[in-house]
């Protein structure tokens, strides 16, 4: 857990039930109270273990890249960036290459349960980058996965035996910003037993 994020915990439990015992007296403070602990506990309920993802190696022997996008890549020198850091040029046969593009769902989309239109922009973001690659010689196969980037990643390691991850960071219109990437590239870095790669592009 991130050292800022157990403030905030004890923030949460504490303020609702001191607000409860002024404003209801001792039995809206018990209440709440019991609320924010069945909270806390139907939450730790619902953490999944966080242990090492996907497997060491493909057991066929083949190569296998699985590249994460945040937004379409579609600029010649980002898409010569990813290929040549990736190392899945065209003349680099036998390799099978994979694009990820989670879902972002806005708070309007999740407060209205409209999940379609998030979905359909991961799809055009998904075509733009693997129509990109294309162009650069690359054929890829094409997924959209859970809005959290190394939840998608688990998910699709899950069926698809990556060797390789290269998470793709930076662009124009990334909206995860630094701070984002560098947190999803550092548990992906721990938890992978993949080989993993951060590819930076330039804003």
């Amino acid at each position: 857990m991130a050292p800022w994020k157990l403030p905030l915990i004890v923030a949460g439990i504490v303020l609702p039930v001191v607000v409860g015992f002024y404003v209801g007296g001792a039995g809206v403070g018990v209440a709440v109270g019991a609320l924010a602990g069945v909270a806390i506990v139907v939450a730790a309920a619902r953490q999944k273990p966080r242990g090492p993802i996907g497997t060491t190696a493909a057991g066929d022997g083949e190569r296998r890249v699985l590249v994460v996008v945040a937004e379409a890549v579609e600029e010649p020198g980002d898409v010569a960036r990813i290929v040549d850091a990736a190392g899945i040029r065209e003349s680099e046969g036998g390799t099978e290459v994979r694009v990820l593009v989670p879902v972002r769902i806005g708070f309007l989309d999740r407060w209205a349960s409209d999940v379609e239109g998030a979905q359909r922009r991961a799809q055009e973001k998904l075509v733009a980058t693997v129509a990109a690659l294309a162009k650069a010689g690359v054929a890829a196969e094409a997924r959209v996965g859970d809005e959290d980037v190394v939840q998608a990643v688990e998910d699709q390691l899950q069926s698809y035996p990556a060797t390789e991850v290269a998470l793709v960071s930076g662009g124009a219109d990334d909206a995860n910003g630094p701070a984002g990437a560098e947190q999803a590239a550092a548990e992906l870095r721990s938890r992978l037993r993949a080989e993993f790669r951060h590819v930076r592009l330039a804003k």
